[in-house]
């Protein structure tokens, strides 16, 4: 038994159709399930729907012997005991710094309000530059428009939420996508069953771009 565990939201949104080509369908619905391991049509396979933030953690100490998230919480937390496979090409976005439009910079150390303080504290640290970070867990929006900080550092996908709120991106950081990881004494023990999985939904992955 293979034990996938997926992130919450959009990406288990955009995961579901890649792993129904490979025959991997759940057997509950999982917007009604109050199970915590999901069964499905592939007898050696069982999904675990968990936070984002979770998914490495599952994978790292053996709770998931696979799992999808994004590139941006596997550069935040690291990645022990586990290794990277697979660009699902899906759930993209980018890393970004933003700040309220027409933003003149001051004199004082940049604060800079994010979830992603270790990719922000090395960006900045890469640029030369020292600020101080301010953790939030949401509405990272909101923190310039009461003058908590000057910017922040954020994915933006449309970047509609930035401009209703005065908003705008002003620098790059990284490109976000979902990646397929495993964990490492799995990925010996088993190796045959999970190579013949990734290998599978790398073809999936091609099929979904040439479309």
């Amino acid at each position: 038994m293979i034990t996938l565990a997926l992130s919450k939201g959009r990406i288990l949104k955009d995961t579901l159709p890649l792993l129904a080509k490979l025959g991997i369908v759940p057997t509950e619905d999982l917007d009604k399930t109050r199970k915590l391991i999901i069964p499905t049509t592939r007898d050696d396979v069982q999904l675990l729907v968990v936070r984002a933030t979770d998914v490495p953690v599952y994978v790292a100490h053996g709770g998931a012997d696979m799992g999808v998230v994004g590139k941006d919480v596997l550069m935040e937390q690291g990645g022990d005991n586990q290794f990277e496979l697979l660009d699902l090409a899906i759930a993209r976005c980018k890393l970004m710094v933003a700040a309220p439009v027409n933003h003149q910079r001051q004199s004082h150390r940049l604060r800079v309000a994010t979830k992603y303080v270790n990719v922000a504290q090395d960006y900045f640290a890469s640029k030369g530059e020292q600020v101080d970070l301010i953790k939030l867990y949401g509405s990272m929006e909101l923190a310039p428009l009461v003058g908590m900080a000057d910017c922040i550092v954020d994915l933006v996908d449309t970047g509609n939420t930035l401009k209703a709120n005065g908003l705008e991106p002003t620098e790059h950081i990284v490109d976000i996508s979902s990646r397929l990881v495993v964990n490492s004494m799995a990925y010996k023990r088993q190796y045959n069953e999970i190579q013949s999985l990734v290998d599978a939904l790398a073809d999936a992955v091609a099929d979904l771009n040439k479309e």
